[in-house]
């Protein structure tokens, strides 16, 4: 058997344990260890497993990852993210599906501080669901909001997949944040266009919410949210500027957070472990899973699959576009069975290499890859955000669920043409960083 043949077995053999539910990180460990043993043999892949895993947590770019987690568990857990919705209702419920609005718009605010989309998803999907039930929202249209607003949580920095993606592509994280911007914030206004036009068009979907709130009201509730954007100017600020890297800036997020939690009164003991304890689970998982990445990235290149692919694009002179358009029905594909970090990390050994020769910008590239997994979130059988709002509201179908989520698919379809059409939308503020 070729060292090809092998490789190729070996993802298949991945994405075979992952349907039997093995978890991820554990699948990627035991085909890349099984893979490197057979194309190589026993005692340097034994010798890979001791070194590489260390090699790749010690990167310091990495500490990133636990910082921004750290960030997010303290503005939750102290309470800064639970008025979100309410001052967005103050200020956007006379429009046309005010609540969903509202909830949009919460959720592009909660996943700039969390960073994490089902984070976000639950967050805010606790507060926002009972709140458009109790004014006879369409059950399909205020799942589907929750659901696909949470999706803004990969993509609008900090973003845990872009530092991820950073590392494994070898590019700038602080351009991948700078990157992420304009395509996030674009995400949440045309997902807010879309929901006023449909509920102006059909306002059963909303009925119209009996609430006025004078001006006074709206500013005073601005009040309330003051320490979000700090944090969030704080961290983009420090790394646009160059004056903080995004380690540094993700661990002066975290100690902000923290310090306007005690000086607000916000913040116990029992909070404080708790953040702390939430963000060493979510470190220690994502972490398990990249190890497993990274021996699947050498196996890979032992086997010859990613030279393989490369010379094919090269050889048969593959566009650019139906690359994309390829790469983006994989990542449909794979986003019916598989969690959005396992997705990312089981194809970038694959995908990085074809790309590179094709010449593309790699910054580009993982704006749309996040892209695609905020996509394979809502997709189904198996779109990790639905059944999240599902445990929210078990009242809900999951077909009313998935048809709410649809109207939104559309929006993405017509976000990634313009991202694909206009590159520059993607590349122009870290183009003059």
């Amino acid at each position: 058997m070729s060292n090809l043949v092998i490789g190729f077995a070996g993802f298949f053999a991945i994405v075979t344990l992952i349907g039997l539910r093995f978890q991820v990180g554990l699948a990627l460990i035991i085909v890349a260890f099984s893979g490197l043993a057979l194309v190589t043999n026993v005692d340097i892949a034994l010798s890979m497993l001791r070194v590489l895993p260390y090699d790749f947590v010690a990167n310091w770019d990495l500490s990133a990852v636990p910082m921004f987690l750290l960030m997010g568990a303290i503005a939750h857990r102290s309470g800064m993210t639970a008025s979100l919705f309410e001052v967005a209702r103050l200020w956007f419920s006379r429009l046309p599906g005010g609540l969903a609005v509202a909830t949009n718009f919460a959720c592009a605010g909660f996943a700039s501080a969390s960073g994490s989309s089902l984070a976000t998803t639950m967050a805010i999907g606790r507060i926002t669901i009972p709140e458009m039930r109790k004014y006879g929202y369409d059950p399909g249209l205020s799942a589907g909001i929750v659901a696909c607003g949470g999706t803004l949580g990969v993509l609008i920095p900090p973003s845990i997949f872009l530092v991820i993606y950073g590392i494994f592509a070898e590019v700038s994280i602080a351009a991948l944040f700078m990157a992420g911007v304009v395509p996030g914030l674009l995400t949440a206004i045309i997902y807010f266009a879309q929901i006023v036009l449909r509920c102006w068009l059909n306002p059963a979907l909303a009925p119209p919410v009996p609430d006025h709130p004078t001006w006074s009201e709206r500013l005073g509730a601005l009040r309330t949210i003051w320490p979000l954007p700090l944090l969030i100017l704080a961290v983009i600020g420090g790394i646009y500027s160059g004056i903080a890297t995004p380690t540094e800036a993700g661990a002066l997020g975290a100690f902000l957070a923290l310090l306007i939690a005690i000086v607000q009164r916000r913040m116990s003991f029992i909070n404080f472990r708790q953040a702390a304890r939430e963000s060493i689970l979510a470190t220690a998982s994502i972490f398990f899973v990249a190890i497993g990445a990274v021996l699947l990235t050498r196996f890979m290149a032992f086997s010859g699959v990613p030279a393989f692919l490369a010379g094919l694009v090269a050889d048969y002179s593959v566009n650019v576009v139906t690359m994309i358009l390829v790469t983006m029905v994989i990542y449909l594909v794979l986003g019916m069975f598989l969690d959005p970090l396992g997705m990312m990390l089981l194809t970038l050994p694959v995908m990085l290499p074809m790309f590179e020769t094709a010449g593309m910008n790699l910054v580009w590239f993982g704006i749309l890859m996040v892209k695609f997994i905020e996509i394979g979130l809502i997709t189904p059988p198996v779109g990790l955000n639905v059944y999240a709002v599902k445990i929210l509201a078990p009242d809900y179908r999951l077909q009313d669920i998935f048809r709410g989520a649809l109207w939104f698919l559309l929006a993405e379809a017509f976000i990634i043409a313009l991202l694909i059409g206009f590159p520059q939308i993607t590349l122009f503020l870290p183009g003059i960083m």
